[in-house]
């Protein structure tokens, strides 16, 4: 057997360097590069590799490992998850920056390679700078807080163990059904050790995804529910897009006379402009699409989690006699409902689910005119809102209706938390795919900069807005020198409104008062109720080399986001709007503890409308 001889670190990057996968006769390479930050746990190891093999994985150095993570994440969901870049750290508080980003891509279904740096596995020089000593058990590690965020985790004590363990890595990150963080926690001695590695482990590996087949009868059950719906609607889940499904949609649709709402990461499955397309669901769902949720005798629901903010915490379904169809490659989120589970891929199953429709001629029965006004109504309210206007400052839904109004078609946009999810998702007018990218399942502050260098680099022939929150780009804002340092220009449209209100407007609603969520200084009182804080973000972002721009005015506004299409380097748009000028509502309820033993009126109250509300809620679908 040929062998040759390398460090473990060596041997990680060749076999990386060599994975590919295959979808529909489509081959692609999986590792773009690595992002990192180099540390005493990783620079003599994987550093070095990555030093010495110019030829092999590009590096892009990362500003916070947390941020970079995100961009990494960001890539692989802007690439249908076919491609991804591989994040290394050192050991301590850089490999601890990136659990955050490890719960992101498991709970979005994202795959990300995380390679921290560990400490000695001779132990011999411990404790080492870093190190958490845990007495009740020595092997324990900082990197062993990865492991309920990670669907595979492995610790590489000996060079040997790579060859098994990056074979399992890999198996783990190309299956659509498992993906999610992967860690292989990296010693920072066994880095730096070599062995005898057999030829063979580095040759192309090409991965083919199949697409899994539905069992027949599943197929023959949902299409039997779906013949003897009256008035079925589908929930289009982010699993659309990674199956690459949106021509069976819009076929089932059309065909079946079946409207269609989106998840937050299903949105921009369907244009706004097609007529059975009635936008965003649940918690933060246009009215249209909440009022025929709610009438539903049928929901197919494809390639979703189903999570409380899809399904208004369990209480959308208001239909008494509603069944589910709920088509998902993972077995886990498949059955999730309680009626006929499909667990495929989502773009085979619509075409067989088609097909069957197709041999009885299936039709809802909704009206065309029923459907026409419901989407007319709702284009006005848009419409409204986007022109809405105030003496006292600039509007929130009003901003980014003018920012919708002058993006190209195919320009992206990356949002994750915030307010600005909630008006997105109503509002925000999209023509082709992926042109929405919004980070929901874990909601983290801090994706948005990070996300947009993410996509930017999966997308470079298109423009990139970061719609982000001051709350959020104080988190993590650091990866916006490296797009300036990779020459990824993006465009950061930072919405100021004081603080967190997104929060501040929950505290509210359940009956609190103002605490703890606007960045104001401390009154004579010693409470942060004094004015609010002057933050000059654009002078920040100049700070770091980045162009920017302060508007107060929509003409001024228009203005900069000409100024900044035309720009060559990453820019800020630095814009004030009023707190609590965001949308809400529409026909939906978000289910969230409220005290059940208050001193405060208000709280009192609201607590007896969660007690009538909470009643409605259906423990399974």
């Amino acid at each position: 057997m040929e062998t040759v001889r390398l460090t473990m670190a060596q041997a990680l990057l060749r076999f990386l360097d060599q994975q590919y996968v295959e979808l529909d006769g489509v081959e692609s390479k999986f590792f773009q590069g690595v992002m990192g930050i180099f540390g005493h746990g990783n620079v003599t190891g994987i550093g070095q590799a990555l030093e010495q093999n110019k030829e092999g994985l590009v590096l892009i150095q990362g500003k916070n490992e947390q941020g970079m993570a995100h961009a990494a994440i960001a890539f692989a969901k802007q690439k249908n998850r076919l491609a991804t870049y591989a994040c290394t750290s050192s050991i301590g508080p850089g490999a601890l920056n990136m659990v955050t980003a490890a719960a992101v891509a498991t709970v979005n279904r994202i795959p990300l390679l995380l390679l921290p740096g560990d400490i000695f596995a001779s132990r011999l020089p411990d404790p080492v700078l870093q190190q958490i000593e845990y007495p009740m058990d020595y092997t324990i590690s900082a990197n062993d807080a990865f492991k309920p965020v990670s669907k595979f985790w492995d610790r590489i004590s000996r060079p040997e163990q790579l060859i098994p363990s990056a074979l399992h890595a890999i198996r783990v990150l190309v299956d659509p059904a498992e993906t999610g963080a992967v860690t292989l926690s990296l010693p920072q001695d066994v880095q730096c050790e070599a062995y005898d590695y057999p030829q063979s482990f580095f040759e192309k590996r090409i991965h083919r995804i199949a697409r899994q087949q539905p069992a027949p009868i599943a197929i023959q059950e949902a299409a039997q529910l779906l013949a003897d719906a009256k008035k079925p609607l589908i929930i289009a889940g982010g699993g659309v897009h990674y199956s690459q499904a949106i021509p069976e949609l819009l076929q089932l649709s059309e065909q079946c006379h079946i409207p269609v709402v989106e998840t937050q990461a299903g949105k921009s499955a369907m244009s706004w402009l097609h007529p059975m397309s009635f936008g965003g669901v649940g918690v933060t769902g246009t009215e249209p699409a909440n009022l025929l949720t709610a009438g539903a005798d049928l929901i197919i629901a494809v390639g979703t989690r189903l999570a409380d903010f899809s399904t208004s915490s369990k209480t959308a379904f208001a239909n008494p006699n509603v069944k589910f169809i709920n088509i998902n490659v993972s077995n886990m989120d498949a059955n999730k409902t309680t009626g006929g589970q499909i667990v495929a891929d989502a773009k085979i199953a619509l075409q067989q689910l088609l097909v069957a429709m197709q041999a009885i001629s299936y039709q809802s029965a909704y009206s065309i005119e029923q459907l026409q006004q419901l989407k007319l109504a709702w284009d006005k309210e848009v419409d409204r809102l986007y022109e809405a206007d105030s003496e006292l400052g600039l509007v929130q839904t009003s901003v980014l209706g003018e920012i919708n109004n002058f993006i190209g078609e195919k320009d992206v946009i990356v949002c994750a938390a915030g307010s600005m999810p909630g008006d997105l998702h109503r509002m925000w007018r999209t023509t082709a795919p992926k042109t929405y990218h919004m980070e929901y399942g874990f909601s983290c502050m801090g994706y948005e900069v990070s996300g947009a260098f993410g996509v930017k680099l999966a997308e470079p022939e298109h423009e990139v807005y970061a719609l982000v929150g001051d709350g959020s780009y104080l988190m993590l804002h650091s990866e916006l020198l490296t797009s300036i340092q990779e020459e990824k220009k993006i465009t950061i449209l930072l919405l100021d409104n004081h603080g967190f209100q997104c929060i501040h407007n929950l505290q509210r609603e359940n009956g609190s008062g103002s605490f703890g969520n606007e960045f104001r200084a401390r009154d004579e009182q010693g409470q942060l109720s004094g004015p609010y804080m002057d933050i000059d973000f654009a002078a920040h972002a100049r700070s770091m080399g980045a162009n920017a721009y302060s508007v107060t005015s929509k003409e001024q506004l228009r203005d900069a986001l000409k100024l900044a299409k035309q720009q060559t380097k990453t820019t800020l748009i630095s814009i004030p709007v009023l707190p609590g000028t965001n949308t809400s509502g529409y026909h939906s309820w978000w289910q969230v503890g409220v005290a059940e033993v208050s001193t405060q009126p208000a709280v009192q109250a609201r607590y007896e409308d969660y007690i009538e509300k909470v009643q409605f809620v259906k423990p399974l679908l």
